[in-house]
């Protein structure tokens, strides 16, 4: 599943308008990062430290707990409560969900749940909830397992008889799709395209063929490729490109794919991307 060290300067800035008030980002750019360098394992004494099961207030579960995807203060207040009172979180990097809970005052034991250790950690963990802990799972931004880790830890739960709830919050898909301006239902998401160009375009292909909207994500490093297959294939296709959602310089870019790639040829995108596409045909009341 989001804060910029250095956004994009908005249209307001370049034309000498005012300068918007600040919100409460997440300040990090490890999703800004190219997807393709090597990714190494973060750890530290605690984290590695075996889990011990501390008494809490909450029912033995595993909460999927959803996380801000840009402006901090979008969390509910029924996910504070919990990662006030689970007795472990699980989270993709410790360092950045660390800043999300001491934004707001939660002193939880954080530890790192991703493909580098979950052949290990899964069953420690496992074997907490049934001794009758709790723990909350948390990824970088957004629902967990929608795109993150932490669906073989939901199922090994379900597998092993622990109970699994699900706390709802934030999605950078819904938030897109909702504000896209197409037809969202129904819908298709379908993760992150691929790195290759071959697999990409035959994705790509699929979607403007779809009788419903498409939604993926996409790196800054390569929407403008990926824009110039769908506008060499089908120029007047509508698009939406969803950038740096929820965040102070968040962007909305609509129209023809053509004209879309237009726009990102002469400003270089930046940050997190959210692409949308319409279906084959579209419906008589869109009229941009």
């Amino acid at each position: 599943m989001q804060g910029m060290d250095s956004p994009l300067e908005s249209e307001a800035e370049t034309s000498g308008a005012a300068t918007p008030e600040p919100s409460f980002e997440i300040e990090d750019d490890s999703r800004d990062m190219d997807p393709e360098a090597s990714l190494s394992e973060e750890s530290s004494e605690d984290d590695n430290a075996p889990l011990e099961l501390t008494p809490g207030p909450l029912p033995s579960a595993l909460y999927l707990v959803a996380t801000p995807i840009g402006n901090l203060a979008d969390i509910t207040l029924r996910a504070l409560d919990i990662l006030k009172n689970v007795s472990v979180i699980a989270c993709e990097d410790t360092r950045h969900s660390g800043r999300l809970l001491s934004h707001h005052g939660i002193r939880g034991r954080l530890i790192s749940l991703n493909e580098h250790n979950e052949a290990r950690r899964i069953p420690e963990m496992i074997a907490h909830l049934q001794q009758g802990g709790s723990a909350a799972l948390i990824s970088d931004a957004g629902m967990p397992t929608v795109s993150d880790p932490g669906q073989r830890l939901v199922q090994s739960a379900v597998a092993a008889g622990v109970r699994v709830e699900g706390i709802p919050g934030p999605s950078a898909v819904l938030t897109a799709l909702a504000a896209s301006g197409l037809p969202t239902t129904p819908f298709y998401f379908g993760g992150f395209l691929a790195h290759k160009k071959g697999q990409r375009l035959t994705e790509l292909t699929a979607a403007l063929q779809r009788d419903c909207t498409s939604v993926y994500f996409e790196s800054p490093y390569r929407i403008v490729d990926t824009l110039r297959m769908i506008a060499e294939t089908a120029p007047e296709h509508r698009v939406v490109v969803a950038r740096e959602l929820t965040k102070r310089f968040e962007e909305f870019q609509r129209g023809p794919a053509r004209n879309v790639l237009l726009h990102y040829q002469t400003k270089t995108p930046k940050g997190e991307i959210t692409l949308v596409i319409a279906p084959r045909e579209l419906p008589k009341w869109i009229t941009w």
